[in-house]
Formats: C-alpha cells, sequence, structure tokens
C-alpha cells in the first residue's frame, strides 16, 4: 500500500494514464472550469483530459481546452509535470500548461462551466488538495515536477522539485 512518496518507484513508473490540464493566466485572473462530469465531478479545475494516441502532450492540452470550453488557447507554455499514485493502483502522468490569450469565447459545455477567478482568491476549497502546492509555482513561472500519494481525493504524501 502506498502511503509515501517513497513508497513508489519513481524510476520504473509506468503511470495508467497521461493527462494534461490547462490554464489561461490573463489580467490577474486564472480561467478555471467547474467539473460537471467524469474524473473529478464537481471540482473546481482547469481543463483537461486524457493523451489520445499520435498527440504531444501540447497538443493534448489544447485540444482539450477546445473540447471543454470551446476557445483555443494562445502563448502556450510549459508549467510543470504532475505524478499521481493513488492508493488503488490508479496513477496519473499530468502535464500542466499555462496560456496568456485565447481565441473564442470561455462557453460552458456537457463537461465543463467556464469560471475566472482572481489569481489572488483561488477557491483552494474546492478544488483538488494538491492545487494549493504548485499552484504558486505555475503561477510565478517556475516549472516543476510534483509527486503525490492519493486515497481517494485525500492526499496522503507529496514531494515538489524545481526543475
Amino acid at each position: 500500500m502506498y502511503k509515501t512518496v517513497n513508497d513508489v518507484d519513481w524510476a520504473n513508473w509506468d503511470p495508467v494514464t497521461v493527462a494534461t490540464l490547462m490554464f489561461v493566466i490573463k489580467d490577474g485572473q486564472i480561467l478555471l472550469i467547474h467539473k460537471k462530469r467524469g474524473f473529478g465531478k464537481g471540482k473546481i479545475n482547469g481543463p483537461g483530459g486524457k493523451l489520445e494516441p499520435g498527440e504531444t502532450t501540447e497538443e493534448c492540452a489544447i485540444r482539450e481546452t477546445q473540447e471543454e470550453l470551446c476557445i483555443t488557447p494562445t502563448g502556450v507554455e510549459f508549467a510543470g509535470e504532475l505524478h499521481f499514485q493513488f492508493t488503488d493502483n490508479n496513477s496519473i502522468h499530468g502535464y500542466v500548461y499555462t496560456a496568456t490569450g485565447y481565441e473564442g469565447e470561455p462557453t460552458e459545455t456537457d463537461e465543463a462551466d467556464p469560471l475566472w477567478c482572481s489569481i489572488d482568491e483561488l477557491p483552494f476549497e474546492h478544488m483538488w488538495e494538491d492545487d494549493s502546492t504548485w499552484f504558486p509555482h505555475m503561477l510565478e513561472g517556475r516549472p516543476f515536477s510534483a509527486r503525490y500519494i492519493f486515497d481517494g481525493d485525500r492526499m496522503l504524501d507529496a514531494v515538489i522539485d524545481l526543475l
């Protein structure tokens, strides 16, 4: 059973899922979503989802944002990596991207409801528990690699390294 980050053989870790997150940050605001279905339903997060065969993680982050919010992010930059090991053996390798702008108008879809928040007043109480540990690095432009152990949606352990 995984209880700490050190319980995982990260060198040989093979995640069940590879996924992405995208955060549009503009004029002191960040575009989040209220997740309406699927993994993380009910939580506030960024648009994102599973990598499809043949696409890069950046292409995936852009595609998922298009699908979930009907916008195309612009000024896209890599922000960091998230490695999640769950006690039920689920595991996710996430790639985080930021964007400085977008084309289109953020629109509610079956998957997500857009939500603009001040970067000074993020709703961490409605987000995944790990978000408060790596968001400051993302917002300050410091690339990171973070490893987490989760039991359901409860964080058991975390280690964050700056790249």
